[in-house]
């Protein structure tokens, strides 16, 4: 079964299927101890490997090379990966799907912003004429072999919203999502209009959409959720907090506890779970020889 054709089997089951953001591989180690899903968030790559907002800067060699080293270390997880609005052009969109789906990623979510494009859930968005983004998921809709595809809208108006929702829910999109809902009641007056085709929430933190919980999710007709920057502002803040410690302790490294502390020794056991013969994602049997998705 392909990577894309494993995501698609689980996000048709029972309850809400969580994707963790991931930034870099460090957190995608983390999150695979938990999860067998990973979203490549774009926020967290922009942040991480150049160090610049959420604003259009990501080069999509630089995220295929993320992807495909992703999947090297997990080969066993859900790969669910933003290409923005496709890297503007419907060629290079389809160029890039074409090789994330060659290296194993198991979906894209591509969004209908026009340039200079937001955060999903910043000020500013503007979206492309609907014609014009729809004639760009189509090109990657025919484009993909079995890769599941996200259509993103990042509409605010209210009618065009519905209005979008309605109609990106009748191609061949695999799911739905629109960014940046603001309440529960938005979230099932989009699950009315989407119909059957399986809908996508996007939590980030501190952003504009409701905390829920899974269960709640799953209450309100919800087939995946993305956690798109969990692992990066855990990290924000435990850095921070870390350095401010040893700058106060004029420089002397606090105590590693043997147990359950983090030191050289837990972060290596840590990664060398990635360069083990046998990698399964949690709660997973192992996978025979020969039987892993190409």
């Amino acid at each position: 079964m392909t990577y894309g054709n494993q995501l698609r089997e689980q996000i048709a089951g029972a309850g809400t299927t969580p994707l963790i953001g991931v930034y870099d591989m460090y957190s995608a180690s983390l999150a695979a101890r938990r999860y067998d899903g990973m979203f490549v968030s774009g926020f967290g790559f922009a942040a991480s490997y150049y160090g610049l907002p959420d604003i259009g800067f990501i080069a999509w060699p630089d995220m295929v090379a993320f992807v495909q080293r992703l999947r090297g270390a997990f080969p066993h997880h859900h790969l669910l990966v933003d290409i923005d609005d496709g890297y503007v052009d419907p060629e290079v969109a389809c160029h890039v799907v074409e090789g994330l789906e060659r290296i194993g990623a198991s979906g894209v979510i591509l969004e209908d912003q026009k340039r200079p494009r937001r955060c999903g859930h910043a000020d500013g968005k503007q979206v492309l004429p609907l014609e014009e983004y729809l004639e760009k998921l189509d090109q990657v809709l025919r484009t993909r072999r079995d890769l599941v595809v996200v259509a993103r809208t990042d509409a605010t108006d209210e009618a065009d919203i519905l209005r979008r929702a309605e109609r990106l829910a009748a191609t061949e999109a695999d799911v739905v999502l629109v960014d940046g809902v603001r309440s529960v009641d938005w979230i099932r007056r989009i699950r009315e209009v989407v119909g059957g085709k399986p809908l996508l929430f996007n939590q980030i933190g501190g952003g504009k959409s409701p905390r829920l919980s899974l269960s709640e999710l799953t209450e309100l007709g919800v087939d995946v959720a993305i956690y798109s920057t969990p692992c990066l502002f855990a990290a924000h803040e435990a850095v921070d907090s870390a350095l401010a410690e040893l700058q106060a302790s004029d420089g002397r490294l606090p105590a590693v506890d043997a147990d359950r502390g983090v030191g050289v020794r837990a972060a290596t056991s840590l990664l060398e779970r990635n360069i083990a013969r046998s990698r399964s994602a949690p709660g997973r049997q192992e996978v025979p020889a020969g039987s892993v998705p190409v």
